[in-house]
């Protein structure tokens, strides 16, 4: 009853990387050696027995083809391999940040062509701007002003960018994204 409960209870580990040597389960295998000579169909008992033999580790490369790609390797090089590429996908992978600028429509033109600036800025280096224009108090009965400022947002920034959400009320405050070219 004991040992039950202690096969029972044990943590299952899901396996980690390829399956090599004696944890590959098909009967035949396509071997590729060291090298990169393609050695055939063999039995997978046999591609085994290569491999120990160079000192080194049947590695199932493709194991969803019939029959399997094997190949003989140091496993712990192959692993290295697989973190160095997966490494360097991150590193060219782009994250998209959303990067916001507030408004007021009574925001003066120094202000607003700094702003501008730093927009064009931001879409410059691939990330989307979206811009906020709040409105306080009697200020949200000219609705219009809001309106021509995100047109003049969007005159001056088409040359680094389109408008992906086109300008919208939310509550107190008119909303608009523009993204990279």
């Amino acid at each position: 009853m004991v040992d039950f409960k202690k096969n029972y209870f044990q943590k299952r580990t899901r396996d980690r990387g390829p399956r090599s040597n004696s944890r590959i389960s098909a009967l035949e295998v396509q071997v590729i050696s060291n090298d990169g000579k393609n050695l055939g169909v063999l039995q997978t008992k046999e591609a085994i027995q290569i491999a120990k033999d160079e000192g080194l580790d049947l590695i199932e490369i493709s194991p969803n083809a019939r029959p399997p790609v094997c190949k003989i390797i140091d496993i712990g090089k192959y692993k290295y391999d697989l973190q160095k590429k997966a490494n360097k996908a991150k590193k060219k992978q782009k994250v998209i940040e959303l990067k916001e600028i507030k408004l007021r429509p009574v925001t003066d033109v120094h202000d607003y062509n700094f702003k501008i600036k730093n927009a064009q800025k931001f879409l410059t280096k691939g990330d989307k701007v979206k811009f906020i224009v709040k409105f306080k108090g009697r200020e949200l009965q000219h609705a219009n002003l809001g309106v021509d400022l995100m047109k003049r947002i969007q005159e001056d920034t088409k040359i680094v960018g389109k408008t992906d959400q086109s300008p919208k009320f939310e509550g107190k405050q008119m909303i608009m994204v523009i993204q990279p070219l």
